[in-house]
């Protein structure tokens, strides 16, 4: 995917997220999504969030997208959406617009290995090239077919 970059900013954290949250992060950003960074890998891995909590504000559009360096990847992540009805995103290329551009300020690298720890987790291969992210990745073909315009 080739995607406009979208670097966050330092940001207060709305307070329904924040009590959504079993640990708080060390630092907020924001562009379209909220960036949570937290300090490792496990803390990334043990994030609760308490959907009825969560559930009471809407960051229409956008998410929240919680982050740390990574063991096995330059970075790793976890994305969800309020009011949404698949509540974890299992791979979220559009976080990755802003993701990419604040590791690449934190790591000094245009390209990085990063893992969307979910359950069915996903690895990518991201790049940062002036304002655009591009983001690849191992995938399967869900359909195939042909659309007609005339």
């Amino acid at each position: 995917m080739d995607l406009p970059e979208r670097n966050p900013i330092k940001a207060e954290l709305p307070n329904f997220i924040k009590e959504s949250l079993n640990k708080q992060p060390t630092e907020v950003l924001k562009s379209r999504d909220y960036i949570l960074v937290y300090e490792n890998e496990e803390d990334i891995r043990n994030i609760r969030i308490d959907k009825n909590k969560f559930d009471k504000g809407n960051i229409d559009p956008g998410g929240v997208a919680i982050t740390a360096k990574g063991n096995d990847s330059d970075f790793v992540s976890r994305f969800f959406i309020p009011q949404a009805t698949i509540f974890e995103d299992p791979v979220t290329g559009s976080a990755h617009a802003s993701l990419i551009p604040y590791w690449r300020n934190v790591l000094n690298k245009k390209e990085m290995s990063a893992i969307q720890l979910s359950t069915r987790k996903g690895k990518l291969f991201c790049t940062s090239k002036e304002d655009r992210v591009l983001i690849a990745g191992k995938a399967k073909t869900f359909s195939e077919g042909t659309l007609w315009i005339e």
